[in-house]
């Protein structure tokens, strides 16, 4: 199962790290802004910033009922490194370029996560091109770093086509990797920035059932009807901790390509729909009540049998159902450096063709400094955690306890 610990380039929004590379732009004649304290300007018009994120897990897993030894697995986990440059070149041409360790769990290597040159000329309409997170759900749009739980990608809804693969490869198994692929994206907001948009046209499904070098296509259109949330781009946050003041954003996103799923002799086409929603409300004492869900609905059609699904091989999209809730209370008051953030979880994942799926979830975030530093435990119990991935008929797994310790910081 994929590790599904990706996404977000935290990149835009943490622009704060010293480097020697700013140290020598420094003792050349170019000053810093105060502006995030890590971005450095060159002239009126040009800068360049610098940043870093990390989370690192351990996991214990109970073996399933009637397994050897009955014991549990212990594993830690490096899930992200991530380096984050971005810059100005012109007061309307900007760049952003992140990296990642991909493959973290096979040893590690640093790969490119973003490259994308930004065309941003008015807060109505914006071009952005290059490698780049496809428009989708929140969860999406969040990514790991500023989702509002640590283990929101491997105990969570099943991937877009562009998040199902870590490595990005031309033989009919991949559409990207951790949710960004090769294309271009329209965004930009209007009324007053209420209703948010974002269109993109991507490649997709690389060789295999695409045979005919169909792109795909995605939009996200989100609406919101208390204040409104403030994000580079068209990106997401799980929680804003209080500091974005009453949120309620409910959001639709869909991504449909042909032939975007199944093997060369039996291609469908993939469609993928998703409704989320975030409500973030501060109570008179203080206390941010948050509460983040989704519903997926994804299908194929025109092709792809459960018969070859069941022989594996190809790209194996999730076809069905798909629901994530959660709900957290952040208390007002500080126990040493932080604050406590107890939440509850639910997942449930229901494919036409194979067994239902569910999870339990509940922790406690001890937030820190945001999205910045924050330590989260959680306990998990279901059949999730062992079908993971597989949506053939013949997919089975029993329930499982799982408890997590996950570290993230970022500067």
């Amino acid at each position: 199962m994929m590790s599904g610990f990706k996404q977000q380039t935290a990149s835009g929004r943490q622009n704060r790290l010293l480097t020697g590379l700013a140290l020598t732009a420094l003792t050349m004649g170019v000053g810093t802004e105060a502006q995030a304290g890590a971005t450095f300007k060159i002239d009126d018009t040009k800068w360049v910033s610098v940043g870093a994120g990390l989370r690192t897990s351990f996991r214990a897993q109970d073996s399933a009922a009637g397994a050897t030894g009955n014991k549990w697995s212990n594993d830690f986990n490096l899930d992200n490194i991530r380096l984050y440059i971005n810059g100005q070149i012109h007061k309307y041409l900007k760049v952003e370029f992140n990296t990642d360790c991909q493959t973290c769990g096979n040893g590690g290597e640093v790969r490119v996560l973003d490259a994308i040159g930004k065309f941003e000329v008015t807060p109505y309409a914006n071009l952005w091109v290059g490698r780049m997170l496809v428009p989708a759900e929140r969860r999406e749009m969040n990514g790991p770093f500023y989702s509002a739980v640590y283990n929101i990608f491997s105990a969570g809804t099943p991937f877009e086509p562009a998040d199902y693969n870590v490595v990005i490869k031309s033989d009919g198994t991949s559409a990207g990797s951790y949710g960004r692929d090769d294309g271009a994206t329209f965004w930009g907001s209007v009324f007053n920035g209420r209703f948010q948009y974002a269109v993109g046209f991507f490649r997709g499904l690389r060789g295999g059932a695409n045979v005919n070098d169909n792109i795909l296509y995605a939009q996200r259109f989100a609406y919101n009807f208390w204040e409104v949330e403030k994000n580079p781009g068209y990106y997401t946050s799980g929680t804003y901790y209080g500091k974005g003041g009453d949120i309620l954003t409910v959001g639709v996103s869909n991504q449909y390509q042909e032939d975007g799923a199944g093997i060369t002799t039996d291609s469908g086409n993939f469609r993928g729909t998703t409704v989320d929603l975030l409500m973030e409300k501060v109570l008179p004492g203080g206390g941010v009540v948050t509460v983040n869900g989704e519903y997926k609905n994804y299908g194929i059609s025109n092709g792809y049998s459960q018969a070859n699904r069941d022989a594996g091989g190809g790209f194996d999209m999730f076809e069905g159902n798909a629901f994530d809730a959660s709900a957290m209370y952040l208390f007002p008051q500080k126990v040493g450096i932080g604050q406590f953030q107890p939440y509850v979880r639910y997942v449930n994942v229901e494919p036409n063709a194979s067994s239902s799926r569910e999870v339990y979830e509940g922790g406690v975030n001890y937030i820190i400094d945001g999205h910045n530093a924050r330590i989260s435990l959680s306990y998990q119990y279901g059949d999730l955690l062992t079908k993971g991935l597989n949506y053939k008929s013949t997919a089975a797994g029993e329930s499982v306890s799982q408890m997590m310790l996950g570290f993230q910081w970022q500067i």
